[in-house]
C-alpha cells in the first residue's frame, strides 16, 4: 500500500506542478491569503514552509505584479497582507487548474472505488496535523468551499 501511495503522491505531484506553471508558492500565498487574509509575512512563511526572505520575497513579487496589497499590520514593522481582486481571481484560477489536473488520476475509479478512496483520504488528511498551524501549512492550496461543504473539512483547525 505504501509504494501505491507513494506512486500516486509523485502523480498527483506531477500533475499539480504542470497545472501551475507560475509556481505553487504563488498559487498557495494567493489561495491561503484570499481564504485567511490579513496575515502576516512571518505567519505566511509558517504556512508556506519557507524562510523568511524567501516569503518576503515571494510576496514582494506579488505586491509589485498587482496581486497583492499591503496594510499596515499590527506594529511599525509588520503588514497586513490581502490579495487584490487580480490576485483572488488568480487563486480561483489556480484552484480550478488544480482541481483539473487531478481530475485524471481519478477518472478510471468506478462508484464504490471512489467511495473509498475518499474514506481512506479523508481518514488520512484528518489526521496530517496536530494544530491549526500544521493544517493551515497542509491546505495552503486548499479550495474552502469545496472543503468545507458536507460532511466538513477533516482538518477543523482551519476553521476559524
Amino acid at each position: 500500500m505504501v509504494q501505491l501511495l507513494g506512486t500516486a503522491t509523485l502523480a498527483a505531484h506531477d500533475a499539480l506542478s504542470a497545472a501551475l506553471p507560475a509556481g505553487e508558492t504563488r498559487a498557495a500565498i494567493l489561495v491561503h491569503l484570499s481564504a485567511h487574509p490579513g496575515g502576516s509575512v512571518e505567519a505566511l512563511r509558517h504556512v508556506l514552509g519557507l524562510s523568511q526572505p524567501a516569503t518576503a520575497r515571494a510576496v514582494e513579487g506579488l505586491v509589485r505584479d498587482g496581486l497583492v496589497e499591503r496594510g499596515p499590520g499590527p506594529d511599525r514593522r509588520s503588514h497586513d497582507l490581502r490579495p487584490t481582486r487580480a490576485g483572488r481571481r488568480i487563486a480561483r484560477r489556480a484552484l480550478a487548474a488544480r482541481a483539473e489536473a487531478l481530475r485524471p488520476l481519478v477518472a478510471e475509479l468506478d462508484g464504490p472505488s471512489r467511495a473509498g478512496l475518499g474514506a481512506g483520504l479523508e481518514a488520512l488528511v484528518g489526521g496530517l496535523a496536530d494544530d491549526r498551524p500544521g493544517a493551515l501549512r497542509t491546505c495552503r492550496l486548499c479550495d474552502r468551499e469545496a472543503c468545507c461543504a458536507e460532511p466538513g473539512c477533516p482538518l477543523e483547525h482551519t476553521v476559524q
